[in-house]
Parts: C-alpha cells; structure tokens; sequence
C-alpha cells in the first residue's frame, strides 16, 4: 500500500482528522462564496429587470390587494409560478420578478391549498368570483376555502389617498395627480365617470359594471384586485411557456 503521509492527499489529511480545521476551512468557503454573490449587488442600481407593462396598482385594486392581506389569503394561495414544466403548464408563464415589485408585502405564498393565482385575472368572470367568495362550493363542489359573504359590506376606502402616500415613499411611482385623484380614480373604475382619465393614468385598469349596486362593496375591490393578475405584461416578449423543461 502507498505511502499518502506525503504525496497529493496529505494536506487533505489534516481536514479530515481534524474537525476545526474542518469546520474552519467550511466557514471560510461559505465566506468566499457569499461575497462572490453579495458585494456585485451593492454596484448594481437594480437588480430586477424592466419589465414594460408593470404597473401600480389602481386605488380600487390597491383596496382589494389590502383585504386580500388581512384576510391571509397568501397562506392558502401562492403567487409565484416556478421554472418548471409542470408548474407553467398548469398555472400559465413562470413569474418574474418585476410582477411583484410594487406589492408590499408581497404575496408569494409558503404552500398551496388551493391554486396559484398569478395568472387568474380574466380566467373567470367577475360575477363567477361573487359567487365563489359568497359559497366556494356552488362552483367548485370540492373546495376546502370557507365562505366569505361579509365581504358583501360597504367598502371603507377612506384612507387609500394616505395608503398611496405611504407606498410612494417606499418606491411606488406613484405620481402627484394620482394621488391627487385617487377618490375619483376608485369611483370611476367602480363604474362611475372617469373611466377615461382613468385609463390614462394606469394602463389596461379594467373599469367594473357595477351599476345597480347601493354601495362599492369589500368583495368589489377584492375583485378587481384578483382580475388584474397576470394581466399586465406581454408574455410572449418573453421566454415561451412551452419551452421551459
């Protein structure tokens, strides 16, 4: 048997019967890895690529993401399709990171019991959404989601003014005529006048036929909110679906 006391593998010796060295020789491997991957960021102004067609979200929509948070619907559904075949044949397009650069938090979910709602926005329509909030099950017999028919009260959008204020400071492009109009922006999309103006400010804000109805109401937002996702970017600019493997 060869003598390794002194050939190619004797300093791999002293790693492998001494566990400090080891554990040192580990920590500072991580070290050098982690500051080939961190210190690059610090000279980068951004490090999510532009993506045309992103948008913030309108008073109407940025009312519903809030009920969308404070009812925790992120804990039962995911907003962040992966690279994998499987995922972008079931859910649409992988997600990219400029899709939630305006959300905060974001809303990229921990599991799934029930689907990823990246892509939902115009899948079913708004009156198919009422009725799945009233009573999951009269349009999806299997569903585990309880019933939320208390969102049928009288939307509070008192403060949206001061909620857009407060994302704008954090990076939100919001600009000074949207907050100026954002009370008139959240009628006019629930179907009041303005729709016009509306759609000049924020690029393909879809306008609600909310007409017969005393009062905007909780699940009103909420919709709006969930039939914008996945609508605003051309995905076809980017990586085909089909391509992914």
């Amino acid at each position: 048997m060869s003598n390794t006391s002194s050939g190619p593998l004797a300093g791999h010796k002293i790693f492998e019967t001494n566990s400090i060295i080891l554990l040192i020789g580990i920590l500072v491997a991580i070290a050098i890895g982690g500051l080939v991957e961190i210190v690059p960021l610090f000279y980068m102004k951004n490090t999510i690529e532009a993506v045309k067609g992103v948008r913030p979200y309108t008073p109407l929509e940025l009312a519903g993401f809030n009920i969308y948070v404070r009812e925790g619907c992120y804990l039962c559904h995911s907003q962040m399709i992966r690279p994998l075949r499987d995922e972008v044949e079931r859910y649409g397009h992988y997600s990219l990171a400029a899709e939630s650069m305006y959300d905060h938090p974001f809303q990229w979910g921990s599991k799934r019991n029930g689907p990823d709602l990246s892509r939902v926005g115009g899948k079913y329509s708004d009156d198919w959404h009422r009725s799945h909030l009233n009573d999951p099950r009269s349009v999806v017999p299997a569903s585990i989601m309880p019933g939320y028919s208390f969102l049928s009260g009288p939307l509070d959008a008192t403060h949206i003014r001061e909620n857009m204020v407060a994302l704008s400071r954090v990076g939100v492009p919001y600009t000074q005529e949207m907050l100026d109009r954002a009370d008139d922006d959240l009628k006019a999309q629930a179907g009041g006048k303005g729709g016009d103006e509306l759609g000049k400010r924020y690029s393909k804000a879809i306008v609600r036929d909310l007409s017969g109805q005393p009062a905007v109401t909780e699940a009103d937002a909420l919709i709006a909110y969930l039939q914008q996702l996945g609508m605003h970017v051309d995905f076809k600019l980017y990586d085909d679906a089909a391509n992914i493997r």
